[in-house]
């Protein structure tokens, strides 16, 4: 798929889309090893789930306000009333069990920070802490879910994430670029370099 500049995209990249463009373009799949955006990744991701990406990008600065810059420790400390500000927040997707994972999810983070890790350790340890290169020619032949997807999901699982099965954790293993799923004919395929 080619957008107006006449480049190759990933055929999910909605070429004539100039928000989703500039995600594909910008954001997708590029490395990230900073707790805050991974947080970010993480509600995000599980925000999604049963909707599209388009649905949560569409929403994403309400939710970095509704949220506040997701800030884990601010998130964390969100209580009943943050709650119910949260689910008459027009600007997210007003869902309760959503809404209670990403404070939950919050409450993990700082676990994991209590514990000497972090959510960048932990999810990078399920790729051997480097980029994996896949090479999918087209969309039809990108998995939803993979091993170390399903391993991920049970290790957050027990230590109290949720809204993490397999596919979310895949999702967010792509776009938070621990794997670079672009297609190999997409421009960013050969620009997306990890640097470790």
């Amino acid at each position: 798929m080619t957008g107006i500049d006449e480049r190759p995209r990933c055929h999910w990249s909605g070429a004539s889309d100039p928000r989703y463009v500039a995600y594909h373009d910008l954001e997708w799949g590029v490395p990230l090893r900073d707790d805050r955006p991974l947080f970010e990744l993480l509600v995000l991701e599980g925000a999604q789930a049963g909707l599209s990406w388009a649905t949560i990008l569409y929403r994403r600065e309400g939710y970095r306000r509704a949220f506040a810059g997701f800030d884990v420790r601010t998130v964390a400390a969100f209580e009943e009333a943050d709650v119910d500000r949260l689910l008459a927040d027009p600007g997210i997707i007003r869902n309760r069990a959503k809404v209670h994972a990403a404070i939950g999810n919050a409450r993990a983070v700082i676990a994991l920070e209590d514990a000497g890790s972090s959510l960048s350790e932990l999810l990078w340890s399920f790729v051997g802490g480097r980029q994996r290169r896949n090479a999918w020619p087209s969309i039809g032949g990108i998995p939803a879910e993979t091993p170390e997807s399903q391993a991920m999901s049970r290790e957050l699982r027990a230590r109290g994430f949720r809204f993490v099965g397999p596919t979310i954790c895949y999702a967010l293993m792509q776009s938070a670029g621990l794997v670079n799923d672009h297609e190999t004919g997409c421009f960013r395929y050969a620009e997306i370099e990890d640097p470790g």
